[in-house]
């Protein structure tokens, strides 16, 4: 039984690597390939966006968030029976349990405020991620910053306060979180971008999953209630399309520099711009337009100029290790 089981999966692996797209994925470069990985997490992470507004319809985002987590594990079950446990070992517990820890706290932030704001406008926030990441990696990474680096910096912000409009509009609770959300999002990047010099792709998502299934659980326990069987389906839906993206991002990251990949980000904007109007008739103000505008030519800079340095995330000389 067991030979018949490894033919067959043999056959349906084979199958697939004779697809003309899976052909011409393997002919293409590591850049490209990073690339192309990239944007299929996008897509995968905004139809799990919509997944996620429609089952906060129905059940408290706390335990959408908890059910995400516990669901993306049984999904992963199959690969990890036919990769083995092998492919899962930690060589770096530490920062698996600092991932856990931001990636509980980016989690439980982006996926509350997008009940709460317009989709366009928490996507917009998140794309100050960049400005986040490079200050994050002089702090931890021992970059140095110079003066148009800090410039570029500073017009990101301007961009965020330009959506955010304080003073215009209440500073929301929605908003917060969204800028909360991009911070831990950041901090988890950096986090991720060393991990996969040491660990594997499928080590990195699987173990995220098994840590943060206790510390969603937790704060889901006050607002329990079982789901609908409609609701049931956007949850399986947010698991299976979560952890697609979970796997195309972590991977795209292990095969090119976070600086070059980022600027691709831009793309999710007018996606869910596009899926909100579509499916909840949300319609983004121009401000949102133009503060994205404002926060993605940011950071398209800062990536520029990273580019241009050698190892751009790695520590400088005399700095070995992340000092997370």
């Amino acid at each position: 039984m067991y030979l018949s089981k490894n033919r067959d999966f043999q056959l349906i692996k084979k199958l697939l690597n004779d697809l003309p797209i899976i052909r011409f994925f393997k002919l293409q470069s590591y850049q490209t390939k990073a690339i192309i990985l990239n944007i299929l997490s996008i897509v995968f992470f905004s139809i799990m966006v919509i997944f996620i507004r429609k089952a906060a319809e129905n059940l408290h985002i706390l335990e959408v968030v908890f059910f995400r987590n516990l669901l993306a594990f049984i999904v992963m079950l199959p690969i990890l029976k036919s990769t083995g446990l092998a492919a899962i070992k930690m060589n770096n517990t530490k920062l698996f349990f600092m991932r856990g820890f931001f990636g509980a706290i980016g989690m439980l932030a982006g996926f509350t405020c997008l009940t709460l704001i317009p989709l366009a406008q928490a996507t917009s926030i998140s794309f100050s991620k960049p400005i986040f990441i490079t200050i994050g990696a002089t702090i931890f990474l021992g970059e140095i910053i110079k003066a148009r680096r800090i410039a570029a910096i500073i017009i990101g912000i301007i961009g965020m306060l330009i959506i955010v409009q304080p003073g215009v509009n209440s500073f929301s609770f929605g908003i917060m979180l969204a800028i909360i959300a991009a911070l831990a999002h950041s901090l988890n990047a950096l986090i991720v971008k060393k991990l996969t010099l040491t660990d594997t792709p499928q080590a990195i998502i699987t173990w995220m999953v098994i840590i943060l299934i206790p510390i969603t659980f937790i704060p889901a326990i006050p607002v329990w209630e079982w789901p609908s069987f409609e609701t049931w389906l956007y949850l399986w839906g947010i698991a299976i399309v979560g952890t697609l993206a979970h796997f195309s991002w972590t991977k795209s990251y292990s095969m090119a520099d976070i600086t070059s990949l980022e600027p691709i980000e831009f793309i999710k904007l007018p996606i869910m711009a596009l899926l909100g109007w579509m499916i909840f008739s949300e319609i983004p103000g121009t401000w949102t337009w133009v503060g994205g505008l404002i926060i993605f030519m940011s950071t398209i800079y800062i990536s520029h100029r990273e580019a241009k340095a050698t190892d751009s995330l790695k520590p400088n000389d005399g700095v070995q290790e992340l000092k997370l």
